[in-house]
């Protein structure tokens, strides 16, 4: 497939996703409230209030938060790192968006990911391991990965459906201490009664099934950003050379929490699941597409 057919295919497919997203947590509130008061109008409000919200409150938390978490130290200036600086500054124009703040995280394990709400509130964090592991062209390749990243907006995409999720748990919690102390919802018929069946299973389902989007949404941004990496770079086998090094390491990244571990390159926890739950395609996969570019 065309480079630029993959990077529109994907972008209509996380479209897709986003809005099945929104669906799903308006679908969930509506689900409460009728089981609760016979009233799905109520719920779908309640649902948009509080993801809309919670999703502001998310996108306005500064960048230094995610920083802190992942223990990483700012490089301010050129004679900090001058190679990684200067890499991170040309792919910026390159992509013609602001250079990133750049940070680095001391930890022996090859990684790196972007955070940020926007080009203009950017940071693009690597790992000493990452700069330790690979050689000039690898580097390049994954850093141009992460700035992929911002100028797709993907950053702030995540943002959102850790946000969405949030707000789908915190509703399934008000579901389930409603189904506990009894349902008043109207059951004075066979079609109300289906309903209500289906009420309650969305209710109960919904942590895993927003779960299973949020990781749709990391999987598929993951191509996107190989893609427009490559396209930066015009060196896709670089990337896949990268990639195969930073698997191949069995190092967890020390620092990476599970709310954090979507934003890496590669899955820094290195769990050995796959398929469903995985917060990143296969590696298999990502090289595969990107070997054919």
């Amino acid at each position: 497939m065309h480079l630029y057919q993959q990077i529109s295919r994907n972008k209509r497919k996380t479209v897709l996703i986003v809005s099945g997203f929104v669906f799903f947590i308006l679908a969930v509130g509506a689900a409460i409230t009728y089981t609760y008061i016979g009233d799905y109008i109520s719920g779908i409000v309640l649902a948009a209030v509080l993801g809309g919200v919670y999703t502001l409150f998310m996108l306005s938390s500064s960048t230094n938060v995610v920083m802190r978490m992942n223990h990483a130290r700012e490089v301010r200036s050129a004679d900090d790192h001058a190679y990684l600086w200067n890499t991170v500054d040309s792919l910026s124009l390159v992509a013609q968006i602001p250079q990133p703040r750049i940070f680095i995280i001391q930890d022996a394990s090859p990684n790196a990911f972007a955070a940020g709400t926007s080009p203009k509130k950017a940071a693009v964090a690597v790992t000493t391991g990452l700069l330790d592991r690979l050689n000039r062209e690898e580097l390049e390749a994954v850093i141009a990965h992460e700035i992929a990243h911002v100028r797709n907006y993907d950053v702030r995409l995540a943002t959102i459906a850790v946000a969405l999720v949030s707000a789908i748990a915190i509703l399934s919690d008000i579901g389930a201490r409603s189904m506990m102390y009894g349902s008043r919802g109207r059951r004075d018929n066979k079609q109300n009664g289906i309903i209500l069946l289906i009420s309650f299973i969305l209710i109960l389902l919904s942590p895993v099934v927003a779960t299973l989007i949020r990781l749709a949404i990391s999987r598929n941004r993951e191509f996107l950003a190989d893609a427009t990496a490559a396209e930066l770079t015009r060196n896709p086998n670089a990337l896949a050379n990268a990639l195969r090094k930073i698997t191949q390491s069995n190092q967890p990244v020390k620092e990476a929490s599970s709310t954090s571990a979507s934003l890496y390159f590669a899955d820094p926890l290195k769990k050995k699941a796959a398929g469903l739950f995985s917060t990143h395609p296969q590696p298999e996969e990502r090289i595969k597409r990107l070997e054919s570019m």
